[in-house]
């Protein structure tokens, strides 16, 4: 299970840690979100289906209003990407910007819009950075909650810090 704020890079690296462990992924943006950002019905059974099996990856982090703490309890992993609030925040703008520009489709046709980084509170942008410290409270929160003792921790600090774990465990 690999968590951070918006912008941290889940995605990429839960994608990177499947491919390299030849593990299924998949991404909970893609589970969650219907047509017009509207929350899929089957979303909790999805998650539920996925993490069932034996051994998965994914880019579980905020959804636990949803679906409670069934992914944290079912995983052996948690890699938290707790980067400094500037990277995330470049890293969560960049990509809105490219995607709102670009008209990217993402999931069930779903398209980011410029304008609503300025017209949605809740936009990734806005999110990420109103966010950051409340998250990583959760997080420190969580490494201490006797419910998540069963879970070996991995906690990178900045984006080398990840570089060299994957290094790590690519020769293991």
């Amino acid at each position: 299970m690999v968590g951070g704020i918006s912008g941290a890079g889940k995605s990429t690296l839960a994608r990177t840690l499947a491919r390299r462990l030849d593990l299924p992924y998949v991404e909970f943006d893609a589970l969650f979100h219907g047509p017009g950002w509207t929350p899929r019905k089957s979303f909790a059974a999805d998650v539920d289906a996925f993490t069932s099996t034996d051994a998965w990856v994914t880019d579980s982090d905020g959804y636990e209003r949803f679906i409670g703490s069934r992914v944290r309890d079912r995983a052996d992993t948690w890699v938290w990407l707790d980067y400094p609030r500037w990277v995330c925040e470049w890293r969560v703008l960049r990509r809105s910007v490219v995607r709102g520009l670009l008209r990217r489709k993402l999931w069930n046709g779903n398209r980011e819009s410029l304008l609503n980084i300025v017209r949605d509170p809740e936009h990734p942008v806005r999110w990420a950075w109103t966010q950051h410290a409340a998250r990583r409270a959760r997080g420190e929160q969580l490494m201490r909650d006797p419910a998540c003792a069963h879970l070996r921790v991995v906690r990178l600090r900045r984006p080398r810090d990840t570089r060299r774990w994957l290094r790590e465990i690519e020769g293991a």
